[in-house]
C-alpha cells in the first residue's frame, strides 16, 4: 500500500461523503494546507457563504479574524504559512440559534491523519468551543471566556479565541478585556511564528 501524503489526504478529504445524508447542502469539504504551514486555524465548520465559494473564512467572521491577526488576505490564504482546517469540513445546516455544530465524523475520521501530515505547525488557533473541546478537553476552564482569558496556559502550542462571528458582538461588548488584553498578546505570539 502506498504511503499517504498530504496531497493524497487532501484529495481524499475533498472527496469525502461520510456524512452526506446529514448535510442539507450536500458535501463540500473546505480546507487548505501545505506541509510547510506553521500556523493551523481550527474553527467550527463552514457557513453558507464559505460552502458556496469553497473559500474558508470568506465572510464577515473571516474579516474580523484577519483584523485580529493583523494580516492581509494574501498572507491569510498563503498555505505555505497558514493551514485552515475546521472541526467540520462541510456546512452542517441551520439550527435554532445559528449553524448546527460540526459533524463529529470529520474529527473522528480525518483529524489525526491530517495532523500527521502537518509536521511544521508551531501554533494552533482554537476558534470557538468545538475546537477548544477537541484539543484542550479537560484543560478547558468553566466557561469559554475563562479559557480564552487563560490563553497563556496553553502556549506555545495553542491559542484559544472566541469565534469572530458577528453573533458574538454582544459577548465582545461585555468583555472589553478580550480586545484590550488578549488580542495584543495574540498578535505578538502570532507574528513571532509567522
Amino acid at each position: 500500500m502506498k504511503a499517504e501524503t498530504l496531497q493524497s489526504l487532501l484529495e481524499s478529504i475533498r472527496a469525502c461523503r461520510i456524512c452526506a445524508d446529514h448535510l442539507p447542502l450536500g458535501p463540500n469539504p473546505v480546507l487548505r494546507a501545505d506541509i510547510s504551514a506553521r500556523i493551523l486555524i481550527v474553527g467550527q465548520a463552514p457557513g453558507t457563504k464559505v460552502h458556496a465559494t469553497g473559500i474558508p473564512w470568506n465572510d464577515p467572521s473571516g474579516e474580523r479574524l484577519r483584523s485580529w491577526m493583523q494580516v492581509d488576505k494574501a498572507t491569510f490564504y498563503n498555505e505555505n504559512l497558514i493551514a485552515i482546517a475546521p472541526m467540520g469540513f462541510c456546512y452542517p445546516g441551520k439550527g435554532k440559534f445559528g449553524d448546527l455544530p460540526p459533524r463529529p465524523e470529520c474529527a473522528a475520521h480525518w483529524r489525526a491523519r491530517l495532523h500527521a501530515q502537518l509536521p511544521n505547525i508551531r501554533l494552533t488557533l482554537l476558534i470557538g468551543q468545538y475546537a477548544m473541546q477537541h484539543y484542550l478537553g479537560h484543560r478547558m476552564k468553566r466557561t469559554l471566556g475563562e479559557t480564552v482569558g487563560a490563553f497563556e496556559e496553553y502556549l506555545p502550542e495553542y491559542f484559544p479565541l472566541v469565534h469572530p462571528s458577528p453573533r458574538n458582538g454582544i459577548w465582545l461588548g461585555k468583555n472589553p478585556w478580550f480586545e484590550s488584553s488578549v488580542i495584543p498578546a495574540f498578535r505578538q505570539v502570532l507574528h513571532q511564528v509567522l
